[in-house]
């Protein structure tokens, strides 16, 4: 099976865009290229959570559900949830009403204050894990680095943050910069990656 396929404009992109429509603006615009902002990196940890053993597909299509449900995963505003937000959100239709997974994800935002106490910022923490080797593009669906990343986060504390997980979250955020060998949007990528400046 080919990597990579034909985009609107005729220009190849990642074979996984012809899943979904809606896949090719944020393959396009935000998959793979670096963060350094603590709440966009919760967000999508977050989402990776609620994602596991479901489609990308179905949680993009919910992610403004989410925002709205979780205050933009404010982490600080999210430690302030009580049972009765629990049960608000089991109620509520436009997000993944998953008991286990609300909890986890809520349960983290306090974990992430205590890693920013330690570590300056969620996006100094995250960015420790950078591979220096990344694996071939397409290839993978854990590395090294996920899988010491995920074990750290769940010695802190952490639900819902497998190896896989943490490694979906690292292609996303751009710590892998896992765009197809001949996607027009790789070279974007890495660009983005040489002009970001590494939270320390």
């Amino acid at each position: 099976m080919s990597e990579t396929i034909s985009g609107p404009d005729g220009q190849p992109r990642c074979a996984w865009c012809q899943s979904a429509p809606e896949f090719f603006e944020y393959h396009d615009n935000e998959w793979s290229y670096p963060v350094a902002d603590d709440q966009r990196l919760f967000e999508k940890l977050c989402l990776e959570s609620f994602q596991s053993g479901l489609s990308w597909r179905t949680i993009l299509s919910k992610r403004e559900n989410f925002r709205s449900a979780f205050y933009d995963f404010d982490f600080n505003k999210m430690t302030t949830f009580t049972d009765v937000d629990i049960e608000r959100l089991l109620q509520d239709k436009g997000i993944i009403r998953h008991r286990g997974k609300i909890e986890a994800v809520i349960n983290n935002a306090r974990r992430v204050q205590e890693l920013i106490e330690t570590e300056g910022s969620l996006a100094a923490y995250v960015w420790q894990y950078e591979a220096e080797t990344p694996p071939d593009p397409q290839t993978a669906s854990t590395s090294p680095e996920s899988v010491a990343m995920s074990k750290d986060l769940k010695k802190r504390g952490w639900k819902f943050v497998g190896p896989t997980t943490v490694f979906a979250f690292m292609q996303a955020m751009g710590l892998v910069n896992d765009h197809a060998t001949g996607c027009v949007m790789r070279e974007k990528a890495s660009h983005l990656r040489r002009e970001f400046l590494k939270p320390e």
